[in-house]
């Protein structure tokens, strides 16, 4: 190359790199301030967390940092990837395509929520060193962060955070055995993962529990059946099922005389979504009156609700997308949308004290340290994130505060991060001043075998008893096992069932590393 020429270059080449290396210098500098964020939701609208409903908040909480001009350090921002995650394994296909056909892997996960679909990504997420963000992913089996679920932060509260609301409730009430009763009948198996919460919690403490599930998509379903069960455990109760469900069991436990003051009944509603224990017990027919009476014995425990004017115009804005698709939603803005607006919030928060210690956008589990022990301002309110990655729960509990007009009110609040439980001062509680005290002991009916020289029975007759005796107790046993082949409606779910539900179980709880089925 002639001496000319390579002057020239070497030219060239030394003003380039003075001017920032010009297009291919500008590329790197933009790639480097892009965040690629994966959302891995279903697309059926059948899931309260469907990409229809999320999606609006989402790219709400984006346009408001991009606004505000605060939220991302200057020249950051967010390119969003919308995949359908099919509650199941398209989620994972998802994330794996997506870094061998771009060659690329994402800055962020958003979800999945279901916990079969969240399990296999998690286990990803943390081998490529990628946070994951998500409203969901709430079992149990998930607060183990130490290894194949530590680039995971939960952005809405656990079941196990449920869990300790309730047993700061019954310390309140001075209680320690709980009969727990749910329905395991949808793919995602929200209900079972709720008790599971539930179960873990008290199980630390010792309390004493019994536990009944059922399938309320059955046609085999005895209400009463259910109920009849509930008396051979725990006189305070805990259920997870749908409205009309909760009502129905209500009814017949009035019925059956157990809403005199001898149980408690609690009903769990997830998601701030009346999907899952609406506790309302009005439907304008003929068992209003009824319900209303069973119903004071009935308290519903659901997420703590505020209300701040960002959040109605963000719920005004949302609810008019989600209707704008053909959804028509009766719900207030339930917990996963809220979530997945906060998890964007903190991912900007998180990648600004990253980028200030010198890392980049790259490090994920540096930006998964700053999420963590960190309190922020969410849509909603306040939202604090443990040392764990969970955020911590507020809960409020609804009674039936006036009997006659059969008024509901927020009766009592728990707030997670001081774990603490408050009766509300300005309303009339509807247990004895705020505890209701339960005769836990059972008296239950039982022989004197002691012999009595005195009952005048002759040897014949002691005969004749014991024969009678083991008659009796024969026909009895065959009743059992006949009843336990063809009962249906209190069981977990046969093999057969389980395969006939196809994708999604099969998995089953070893995915999450779920303890709550051998419990």
């Amino acid at each position: 190359m002639p001496p000319w020429l390579l002057g020239s270059l070497c030219c060239v080449l030394a003003a380039r790199a003075a001017l920032g290396g010009g297009p291919a210098g500008a590329e790197e500098e933009e790639e480097e301030k892009l965040i690629r964020v994966l959302v891995l939701l279903p697309q059926d609208d059948a899931y309260l967390f469907s990409l229809g409903r999320v999606r609006p908040a989402i790219e709400y909480a984006v346009r408001s940092l991009r606004e505000s001009g605060a939220g991302l350090p200057p020249g950051y921002a967010f390119q969003l990837t919308y995949e359908d995650s099919a509650c199941g394994n398209r989620a994972l296909f998802s994330l794996v395509d997506m870094v061998a056909l771009k060659r690329r892997r994402p800055d962020l996960l958003l979800g999945p929520v279901c916990e079969y679909a969240a399990a296999p990504v998690a286990r990803l997420a943390a081998h490529w060193d990628v946070p994951m963000l998500s409203a969901g992913a709430l079992a149990a089996g998930f607060g183990a962060k130490g290894g194949e679920y530590s680039h995971l932060t939960r952005v809405a509260p656990a079941y196990a955070k449920m869990g300790e609301m309730l047993l700061a409730l019954f310390r309140h009430h001075q209680w320690n055995r709980a009969t727990l009763l749910y329905s395991d009948s949808n793919p995602e198996r929200s209900c079972y993962f709720a008790m599971e919460g539930v179960h873990v919690v008290f199980q630390e403490e010792a309390f004493h529990m019994a536990v009944h599930s059922f399938d309320e998509t059955s046609r085999h379903l005895d209400i009463d059946d259910v109920v009849r069960a509930l008396q051979t455990g725990e006189r305070v109760v805990i259920m997870c099922a749908s409205g009309d469900t909760i009502r129905n069991i209500m009814l017949a436990a009035h019925r059956q005389g157990m809403t005199n003051g001898d149980y408690a009944f609690f009903n769990i509603e997830l998601f701030n979504s009346s999907s899952y224990g609406n506790g309302s017990w009005r439907r304008g027919d003929k068992h209003d009156l009824e319900a209303k009476k069973a119903y004071s014995y009935l308290q519903t425990v659901t997420l703590l609700r505020t209300v701040k004017p960002e959040f109605e115009k963000f719920s005004l804005e949302v609810k008019s997308s989600v209707q704008k698709q053909g959804l028509h939603e009766d719900d207030d803005v339930n917990m996963f949308v809220e979530g997945f607006h906060d998890a964007i919030l903190l991912y900007a928060l998180a990648l600004q004290e990253v980028l200030k210690t010198g890392f980049s956008k790259k490090d994920g589990e540096k930006i998964v340290q700053q999420t963590r022990n960190r309190t922020y301002e969410g849509i909603a309110g306040q939202v604090s994130i443990d040392a764990n990655g969970d955020r911590y729960g507020d809960f409020s509990v609804i009674g039936m505060t006036d009997p006659e007009a059969g008024t509901q009110e927020v009766i009592g609040d728990y707030y997670g991060k001081q774990g603490r439980f408050e009766i509300r001062s300005n309303v009339k509680y509807p247990w004895n001043h705020g505890r209701l005290r339960l005769d836990e002991s059972r008296v239950s009916e039982h022989t004197n075998n002691t012999p009595c020289k005195s009952c005048g029975l002759g040897e014949s007759a002691v005969t004749g008893i014991v024969v009678g005796a083991l008659l009796g107790a024969g026909l009895l046993m065959a009743f059992y096992f006949f009843r336990k082949k063809y009962r249906i409606t209190i069981e977990r779910r046969t093999q057969q069932e389980d395969c006939s539900m196809g994708k999604h179980r099969q998995l089953r709880e070893d995915s999450i590393r779920s303890h709550f089925s051998a419990a």
